[in-house]
């Protein structure tokens, strides 16, 4: 069947001589892009500053928001302290559905008051603690 027989709907691009020639000028522009940015480094290199210090953090470094409380509580204890106490949280937290195994909910929910409140509590001072910096 010849291009010419074919119905309008059937009509296709083959893929050999179409698709490989515009992936091959899609490939050729990139790497001229490549090549243009490399050229333009070796003419035009940019200057690196002093080496890196790690016994000396900069006073502007601080991390994103979500690990900020993380960062300000090691001002407050020891860094052993700093880095087991989260990971025992973390622990605690994966842990939690398999210890909590509480059939009665008259008596669970006696108790949910306190704990929502001990979880307020516990946000309002990493919040804080995130914001002192």
């Amino acid at each position: 069947m010849t291009e010419a027989e074919a119905p309008p709907e059937k009509k296709t691009i083959p893929f050999f001589p179409d698709h490989i020639k515009t992936e091959a000028k899609v490939t050729l522009g990139i790497l001229a892009l490549a090549a243009l940015v490399g050229v333009l480094g070796m003419l035009q290199p940019v200057g690196l500053e002093a080496p890196a210090d790690p016994m000396s953090t900069p006073t502007n470094a601080k991390p994103e928001w979500y690990f900020l409380f993380l960062y300000e509580m090691l001002k407050y204890i020891p860094k052993t302290a700093g880095v087991l106490i989260p990971i025992g949280g973390l622990i605690v937290m994966a842990l939690w559905p398999f210890l909590d195994r509480k059939q009665d909910t008259q008596r669970a929910a006696r108790y949910r008051g306190i704990f929502s409140a001990i979880a307020l509590v516990v946000v309002i001072f990493l919040t804080v603690l995130g914001m002192t910096s």
